[in-house]
């Protein structure tokens, strides 16, 4: 998995076709989106820190969302 861009994450997050879940432990938090089975893309969230990331071939489930 690679960084990408909060925007490009909220595209696949908001894309209908795809599912995600989210996990919490103490001040960690995950949210993982999938399309079907596969994962395509998650968020960590540790205290203050926010990352996303994509799998290598993400950019292909992107899709514009208005």
């Amino acid at each position: 998995m690679k960084l990408i861009m909060r925007s490009e994450f909220d595209d696949l997050r908001l894309n209908p076709n795809h599912a995600y879940d989210t996990d919490s432990n103490g001040d960690k938090q995950v949210v993982k989106i999938y399309c079907g089975e596969k994962l395509i893309a998650k968020k960590i969230t540790h205290k203050k820190s926010i990352r996303y990331f994509g799998v290598k071939e993400y950019r292909q489930y992107l899709q514009e969302v208005r």
